[in-house]
């Protein structure tokens, strides 16, 4: 049974963007994705997002893509929203990929704007939509041009509002502006896909965030999220900014990369990393150390 959920939080408040632990060998590691999703719960998540970019996605198979939900919601599931990430730049795959995550049980899906193709609006349109008709689990737009190449357009997002299973956006957009308009015209449950946007997003309508610094700062975003919620905001804007260091230090190389050497410091379940992705250098952890240590986060 999935957790209670509104139309304003369709998914929770907090969720974290969570890797995809390997064992040592790189095989998929299913007891550590568990322990882990386990341990991001007990932190403040209330949702638990699998088969992302920061889950390494695009190096995993659709086989190990069903298993990971299956075992994080028989992990998590009756305490988190467990959220998949279901789309590529293959609508059909996409498609594929949404119906088996709602038959290993997932609560909702992700569904990112199709990468290096650069479909137009109306592709854009359609792509969405079929996501969404293919099953009956309520889907989160995932809009980060600086991934895809190409933005949803405002008009767009309103278009795709109407359909009764998109009923969330997670912005990676970066444009305070834009998000103020697409949230007031959509009626969307917003969600901030960008850490260092987190509060300021809050301000303009957001209900919460997918973070991928909530990694190692879950407790933190929750104080953030409830100090802002109960008006207390310049306690909120106090976690904002003792967060920055980590917030800079977590993104100074990709963010699955910085993730995994954290976890492994904190004795958490991680692994190594597939290629195209590598470890970081000695030099590149100890700043990671640093960055994290200035925003309260031991290694």
């Amino acid at each position: 049974m999935a957790p209670t959920s509104t139309p304003q939080t369709p998914f929770g408040r907090v969720l974290t963007a969570m890797v995809t632990p390997f064992t040592a060998d790189g095989a998929l590691d299913l007891d550590g994705a568990q322990r882990l999703a386990a341990h991001l719960v007990d932190a403040g998540n209330d949702g638990i997002v699998v088969n992302g970019t920061t889950g390494e996605s695009p190096t995993t198979s659709d086989a190990e893509k069903a298993q990971l939900v299956r075992a994080v919601v028989a992990a998590v599931g009756d305490r988190a929203h467990v959220v998949a990430g279901a789309s590529t730049n293959n609508t059909a795959h996409s498609l594929e990929l949404a119906r088996a995550a709602e038959q290993a049980g997932a609560h909702g899906l992700l569904a990112v704007t199709p990468y290096y193709s650069k479909p137009p609006q109306e592709g854009l349109y359609r792509h969405f939509a079929a996501i969404a008709d293919a099953t009956g689990l309520p889907v989160m737009l995932y809009d980060i041009p600086g991934r895809s190449g190409v933005p949803i357009n405002t008009e767009t997002i309103v278009r795709l509002a109407e359909h009764p299973r998109i009923v969330a956006n997670k912005d990676a957009k970066g444009d305070l502006g834009r998000a103020s308009w697409a949230i007031a015209a959509s009626g969307l449950a917003w969600y901030s896909g960008d850490d260092m946007l987190n509060l300021p997003l809050l301000s303009v309508g957001a209900v919460g965030f997918v973070s991928v610094v909530g990694h190692v700062v879950s407790p933190e975003l929750r104080a953030m999220l409830d100090a802002y919620t109960s008006g207390d905001v310049a306690k909120a804007t106090e976690i904002h900014q003792k967060l920055l260091p980590v917030f800079t230090g977590m993104f100074r190389n990709q963010g699955v990369i910085t993730t995994k050497a954290a976890l492994a410091r904190q004795g958490l379940p991680a692994g190594p990393l597939r290629l195209p992705l590598v470890e970081l250098t000695d030099e590149e952890v100890a700043q990671l150390r640093r960055d994290l240590a200035a925003g309260g986060v031991q290694l």
